[in-house]
């Protein structure tokens, strides 16, 4: 995309509240990057709300509803230089039943897996470390969940 208007992406960075968090490996038919690992996301349609167009793409993706949605950033994604891709990527966390998870989109995806902070797959998909890290902060700053 050379010199056309800004895409809008739902980036979402599924977590099962106990820390870890979902990746799933792109296929040879993704279309960039393929072999690497990535959090989700999926292009906001006219119309469409924010958790609208994520509870969408998390239900093609992985097969399963939210349980809890949450904004935690917004990044200017620009790739390529000269910028080829531009990107204005909404970041939200989402909380999903972690039994209920499968490839919802095997065209795009071969693998998913659950992962600690400290465990991550690789090679990570060059967008996918800049989400993380805005998870990770969001949940710094989050009290500890009560489970008395």
């Amino acid at each position: 995309m050379t010199g056309g208007t800004p895409k809008v992406s739902c980036v979402f960075v599924c977590h099962d509240r106990g820390g870890r968090v979902l990746l799933a490996r792109r296929s040879a038919g993704a279309r960039d990057e393929p072999g690497t690992w990535d959090c989700g996301a999926g292009a906001l349609e006219f119309g469409e709300t924010f958790e609208a167009a994520v509870g969408r793409e998390v239900y093609e993706e992985y097969g399963v509803r939210p349980l809890g949605i949450e904004r935690i950033g917004v990044r200017n994604v620009l790739r390529g230089d000269p910028v080829t891709s531009h990107w204005v990527a909404v970041v939200f966390a989402v909380e999903v039943a972690a039994e209920a998870v499968r490839i919802g989109e095997p065209e795009k995806f071969d693998a998913v897996g659950w992962f600690g902070p400290d465990a991550l797959p690789e090679p990570l998909h060059s967008q996918c470390g800049e989400s993380l890290r805005l998870f990770g902060a969001m949940r710094a700053d989050s009290p500890p969940a009560d489970v008395s």
